[in-house]
């Protein structure tokens, strides 16, 4: 692996090992219905639509405003997409948020 991650160990391993054996959206749902509370989920489903709005060029008010995200939040997102460990990146550009012009 040729990136290090302040968070792994064994139990971060055998989590995504676990998420990695999903194969499609019904899967995941059900087993994230299972391991997370529904707050957890919405929580971080809010914080990818807030990244996707940071990407966007939205203000923090308009971000607020669409998806109730306090503005320590967005910030917060903001630094990690900025300066965290470029899973943003990564994923925005998978799904089509970010062209190869923007990627770090």
């Amino acid at each position: 692996m040729g990136y290090s991650s302040k968070i792994q160990d064994e139990n971060m391993d055998a989590l995504f090992d676990a998420i990695l054996s999903l194969e499609n959206k019904e899967e995941c749902y059900r087993f994230f219905e299972d391991i997370c509370t529904i707050k957890e989920l919405k929580a971080i489903s809010q914080r990818l639509e807030v990244v996707k709005l940071l990407v966007a060029e939205q203000t923090y008010h308009a971000i607020e405003e669409q998806t109730g995200a306090s503005t320590a939040t967005i910030s917060r997102i903001n630094r990690a997409l900025n300066y965290g460990a470029d899973g943003y990146h990564l994923v925005l550009k998978r799904l089509g948020y970010l062209d190869k012009k923007k990627d770090k």
